[in-house]
């Protein structure tokens, strides 16, 4: 962020908010289903707690975590309907309603740095994909895209010394067309279950491995379940997506809608620090409990990535990714490349 932005942002977050009488505060319910210590449940808890006390109590929100209001594929329609204030669904869920959404997951970012990623999501193509979200889904963005991680594989019974070792395993993914598209590239059988099912289903041997960033692992003690082995590839970095409703956001005098944004603005970066930094200690914390982490060569890395982006237009059209957004998408990894 500019100095100049940094200052302005920075003088009108301490200014003094003046709360406008009202009877009663504007209830916000979020809903997440990740746990109580994920990052992004961790994130969007901080966040909360801020705008509650910047708006001097005339946001009252109201998060559930761990899906005990909903999981996350039903938030989306839950936004429509009113039923929930905001959410921040992974974006192989919003594929589903806008496929440009998992533009991440397209094979040219296979064991890509974050600022890769970054650039993308960040850039030309996180905008035009923004503005399609909030067009078809009836919702409003209040900045930039929440951080998962990395993606990588993690198994139980069979080692994963390297990524021959996914041929003949039943993969647990989290939906959309590229995970289960990677899970065959390597000769795995996919299948998708809801995270809050997945601990129970793992202990059940229900499929052999799954795609998952290191946190998440960690935060649900899937060793516990029997999760032995790991191999990090950093395949995709999944992102989420922070959405308010429509109905919610009109209901907002300008300046809390300000607030929101700048709120988000000034703490986004933090978040995702935060985030890189779980992981890191998620890393640690599942060789401390015994699951056996092995990191794929950069080499093995590119040669996948160059193998994957020969059949990069089919997997976009696969996926239903319009080819100017692949265009600009090729554009921005060129760019930082």
């Amino acid at each position: 962020m500019p100095t100049g932005r940094r200052i302005v942002l920075a003088a009108a977050l301490g200014a003094p908010f003046i709360r406008t009488a009202r009877a009663e505060p504007v209830r916000m319910r979020v809903s997440v289903d990740t746990a109580p210590g994920h990052a992004r449940t961790v994130s969007i808890a901080d966040f909360l707690k801020k705008l509650e006390a910047a708006s001097q109590g005339e946001i009252a929100p109201q998060l559930f975590d761990s899906g005990r209001l909903l999981a996350d594929r039903d938030v989306i329609r839950a936004l429509v309907l009113g039923q929930i204030e905001m959410a921040a669904p992974g974006t192989w869920l919003i594929a589903a309603y806008v496929p440009e959404a998992d533009f991440g997951q397209l094979p040219v970012f296979y064991g890509q740095p974050i600022a890769v990623t970054h650039g993308a999501i960040d850039g030309i193509p996180g905008d035009l994909v923004n503005d399609q979200i909030c067009r078809k889904l009836r919702v409003t963005i209040p900045g930039r895209w929440i951080d998962l991680g990395f993606t990588n594989w993690y198994g139980t019974r069979k080692p994963l010394a390297s990524l021959d070792d996914l041929r003949g395993l039943k993969v647990r993914n989290s939906g959309g067309f590229a995970q289960p598209w990677r899970a065959r590239f390597f000769g795995a059988i996919p299948t998708t279950a809801d995270w809050p099912d997945v601990p129970l289903a793992l202990a059940q041997g229900n499929f052999d491995a799954l795609q998952s960033t290191a946190e998440s692992c960690a935060s649900a003690r899937l060793w516990d379940d029997g999760l032995r082995y790991g191999l990090i590839d950093h395949q995709t970095m999944c992102e989420y997506i922070p959405m308010i409703s429509e109905t919610f956001w009109a209901g907002l005098r300008p300046a809390l809608k300000t607030l929101v944004t700048d709120l988000w603005a000034a703490n986004i970066g933090a978040y995702r620090a935060n985030t890189a930094a779980a992981q890191d200690r998620a890393e640690k914390e599942l060789r401390a409990r015994g699951v056996k982490l092995t990191v794929v060569p950069p080499e093995d890395l590119a040669e996948q990535r160059k193998r994957m982006i020969a059949d990069q237009d089919e997997v976009a059209r696969e996926m239903r990714i319009a080819p100017a957004i692949v265009a600009r998408v090729t554009e921005a990894v060129t760019a930082i490349n």
